[in-house]
């Protein structure tokens, strides 16, 4: 009797679990995710089931730096945060949809589920779209204010996106997030919304520069469309579009962010590797660049967790890089809301772009001497450049660090500079653009400046003139601004703001800023002192270009004011590239445009309201979307996006903290065989005002580091 009453219990109880198995799997199959010792993983779930597509957040302060890494979740909800180094964490989960869930304390090792929050109007969910959404909801001047006294004399309405995007406002701050769409107390109390934006932009040390754009150069017409989109945010008003979220490859990007520096100066860019040999300084330190704000160059060691400095040796004869024709003044203009009085921008050194060369040592767009240059760069001299093109002065010029004897040398060129890229020559020449001003393009033969040391040999320059009479030589020309003469050459005023190195032909091309702006190439290979330009203008729907970059098929990509990437290739080109009419315009087919994703304003058509500030090509696979792969900064959007083979954009974003922005990037291979955790892309937070982030004053700039995994839960 016991082994049959015993046996039918065993019998019930099989049975039982017979029953309950496919539940039992399902749920493992829902809340098993597989990690290791050094990753946090689980399900991240909300009222209706497992929620896909967002981000789940890990943030520890225990480390000699703030370190926050952030991945999706997958279709099923579930998340693996990958190599965490050792320390307590907190851990939410943020999304479209969503308010932040309350966070959760863990440590690496451990499995956490996680519940999401629904947002409980669509107030609190629309805080957390990216600026973009917000900044789209601005009205633009309709077209009969163009031509009246309400706008300066033929202002046109490209003119104003291009001045109020890229190339004027957001080419220094994001502007849509939190920060910018409401107005402080300090600037609104007692006013309206038209003055307090007039009194806003004149705060610190950059007012001077944005009340001379936006009263000077625009003639106050944007206060009233900055005034009623502030009222209207105020007012309640939401963004017109919603967010989706991250899709596809979207959903396999882990990010990981560290802070630096202070919270006071602004980082221009940051530097991983040499772009040519992108295995250059593997697993090493990335190095800052400070711009106008300091003589600083932060260093951050990504494998240690540890931010240290090093400051550029500058002397006291140096002027400062404030003033006139700089973007900051020596002083403040007026208080500012979170600084009041204090001058918090202080620079000799003026880094404004650095790069590495294939033996690890960085080069700076910075300076180490007085403006005044030496004679054998003025008139009279027999230095080949100077006899076709002298110059007097010059600031921002070209050092160099080695980080491994951390000797730094100032080098006297005769040129200015302002972004440096190396060529592909057996000399390693550096090439260097010289900004907004300057009416010429500059090189150091770094080779010969090794086995010499001769700094007046070893370096050149050429003025832009194209071959206006079009007999393949560059002779006599008209200055700038003046009509084009029979059987004379062309002098281009504006200089190169991007500098771009053909992989290609030896050729070497630059973006020159303003509506619609244009590509110019140089050909060097005969006689670089005497080189011929050739000058390619951005035809309709883009202008407005700013940073650009070439790809190995030597086609130029360039980040557009018009809400565009842009892309030339002169292979497309049908007419002749030089003579009477070669003037700017006589390859409008070289050109295409991929519009950034994204809202756009109302009433001007399809467009997008993104205002990328540089693009970049990524040619080697750094990042893990395959060669050449154009991307741009995603200024408005929290980060980067790329342009995928199959034609479409990957936004690649910072979701925390909302307010991410980057003037340029860089892309490393640590190590080739490593898959994707040897792969990424570097990008600092480059805000003027770094404090208008999420998590306000006090919080300092931060580097990025862009990975993407063959899946969501790859370890």
């Amino acid at each position: 009797m016991r082994k049959i009453l015993l046996a039918g219990v065993a019998a019930m109880g099989i049975a039982v679990l017979s029953l309950c198995a496919p539940a039992l799997l399902h749920a493992q199959q829902v809340t098993a995710v597989a990690i290791d010792n050094d990753d946090i993983g689980g399900v991240v779930r909300g009222a209706k089931g497992p929620e896909a597509g967002v981000w789940v957040i890990a943030e520890t302060r225990d480390l000699p730096v703030r370190f926050i890494r952030i991945v999706v979740t997958d279709d099923k909800g579930r998340y693996v945060i990958p190599d965490l180094p050792k320390a307590k964490y907190d851990v939410w989960v943020r999304g479209y949809g969503l308010v932040d869930s309350p966070k959760v304390k863990s440590v690496p090792g451990k499995q956490l589920n996680l519940k999401a929050v629904a947002a409980p109007t669509e107030k609190a969910a629309a805080h957390y779209y990216p600026a973009q959404y917000w900044y789209s909801m601005m009205k633009i001047p309709e077209a009969s204010v163009f031509g009246s006294n309400e706008a300066p004399q033929n202002f046109k309405l490209s003119d104003y996106l291009n001045l109020m995007k890229n190339n004027g406002c957001v080419g220094c701050h994001q502007l849509g997030q939190l920060s910018t769409r409401t107005i402080p107390k300090f600037h609104l109390e007692g006013k309206t919304h038209r003055d307090a934006w007039i009194r806003r932009i004149q705060s610190g040390q950059a007012g001077e520069n944005m009340i001379l754009q936006a009263a000077g150069q625009m003639g106050g017409l944007p206060f009233k469309y900055l005034a009623d989109w502030t009222e209207r945010v105020a007012k309640g008003e939401l963004p017109h579009t919603k967010p989706v979220r991250p899709q596809g490859v979207e959903r396999n990007i882990v990010v990981t962010l560290r802070d630096w520096h202070n919270d006071k100066q602004y980082l221009h860019d940051l530097i991983a590797s040499d772009r040519r040999y992108p295995t250059v300084n593997a697993y090493g330190p990335v190095y800052g660049q400070c711009e106008h704000a300091c003589d600083d160059m932060p260093i951050l060691d990504p494998v240690k967790n540890v931010a240290t400095n090093f400051v550029l040796p500058t002397t006291p004869d140096m002027p400062l890089a404030l003033g006139p024709g700089n973007a900051g003044s020596v002083k403040i203009l007026q208080p500012s809301a979170y600084w009041g009085e204090e001058n918090i921008w202080n620079s000799r050194a003026n880094n404004h772009n650095s790069m590495f060369d294939r033996k690890g040592r960085i080069w700076l767009a910075a300076t180490g001497h007085k403006p005044a240059n030496p004679d054998f760069c003025k008139k009279g001299s027999s230095h080949p450049s100077a006899v076709e093109f002298p110059l007097d002065s010059t600031n921002r010029r070209v050092t160099m660090y080695d980080p491994k004897t951390q000797k730094y040398t100032a080098y006297q060129t005769c040129f200015g500079s302002h972004h440096l890229q190396f060529g592909y020559d057996e000399n390693e020449t550096i090439w260097a653009s010289t900004g907004g001003g300057g009416g010429n393009v500059g090189w150091i033969n770094t080779k010969m400046l090794d086995e010499t040391g001769d700094i007046e040999k070893s370096q050149g320059w050429t003025a832009l003139v194209m071959d206006t009479n079009g007999n393949g030589q560059r002779d006599e020309y008209t200055e700038p601004g003046k009509p084009q003469e029979p059987g004379k050459d062309m002098r281009i005023g504006p200089t190169f703001y991007a500098v771009m190195p053909s992989p290609t032909d030896g050729s070497v091309w630059g973006a020159i800023r303003g509506n619609p702006g244009s590509v110019v190439r140089i050909d060097p290979t005969n006689n670089p002192h005497k080189s011929l330009a050739e000058q390619y203008n951005v035809p309709l729907p883009g202008f407005g270009p700013r940073g650009g970059d070439i790809d190995k098929q030597g086609r130029v990509w360039v980040s557009l004011a018009s809400g565009h990437m842009g892309v030339f290739d002169r292979r497309l080109c049908k007419g002749p590239l030089n003579g009477p009419k070669a003037t700017g315009d006589h390859c409008p087919e070289g050109w295409a445009f991929h519009q950034y994703p994204g809202p756009g304003f109302k009433g001007i058509g399809e467009n997008s309201a993104e205002a990328s500030y540089y693009s970049w090509v990524d040619q080697h696979n750094t990042f893990g979307m395959g060669d050449d792969i154009p991307m741009s900064t995603a200024n408005l959007m929290d980060g980067l996006v790329a342009l995928g083979k199959d034609g479409k954009m990957v936004s690649i974003r910072v979701p925390y903290p909302q307010g991410f922005y980057a003037k340029g990037f860089d892309g490393r291979i640590d190590d080739p065989n490593a898959g994707w955790k040897g792969r990424g892309l570097w990008a600092a937070n480059g805000d003027r005002a770094p404090w208008l982030i999420e998590g306000g004053k006090g919080t300092k700039p931060l580097a990025a580091h862009f990975q993407m995994r063959p899946d969501p839960l790859a370890k």
